[in-house]
């Protein structure tokens, strides 16, 4: 073999071995992925105080509109103490926030449908802007193994009972 054949050769072997040796990306639950994205962190938190990570690791499938830190800081302080003081009130929110389904982004169509809560909620398309009642998905399809997460800009409230 040539010099030149083998200076071409060795640039090449050793892309493909570095590729060879990058970690995958390997989806994980949905409690899981929550837990990892910091823009979550309110979320991931109040998700173990309702005691629901074990759902959200649970077979599902599940689609979570996962609301950011941000959108937690627009609620009220009175409201978010409310909920943070009743953990049947917490559960029922977060649950509000789920659906008993896998839904990407690509199968939304303008409707409403039931969350694990027991509410419906009114989802909507336009475009490829997605809303669940008057929150804007932010982030789409983030994919697990049980299901898949919206970031969305706003805590939903469930109708009261």
């Amino acid at each position: 073999m040539s010099h030149r054949r083998l200076l071409l050769l060795v640039p090449a072997i050793a892309l493909v071995a570095a590729c060879a040796t990058q970690p995958v990306a390997t989806p994980v639950s949905l409690a899981d992925t929550i837990a990892r994205n910091p823009e979550l962190s309110t979320l991931n938190r109040l998700v173990a105080k309702a005691g629901m990570a074990d759902t959200l690791k649970a077979t599902g499938p599940y689609t979570v509109f996962a609301p950011t830190n941000d959108a937690f800081k627009a609620v009220p302080a009175k409201t978010m103490d409310e909920f943070a003081h009743d953990p049947a009130k917490l559960k029922a929110l977060l649950s509000y926030h789920v659906l008993p389904a896998r839904v990407v982004a690509a199968q939304v169509h303008n409707g409403n449908v039931k969350t694990a809560q027991g509410a419906n909620v009114a989802l909507g398309k336009a475009g490829e802007f997605v809303t669940v009642e008057d929150a804007m998905v932010q982030s789409a399809d983030i994919i697990a193994t049980n299901g898949v997460v919206h970031t969305v800009d706003r805590v939903l409230i469930p109708p009261r009972q």
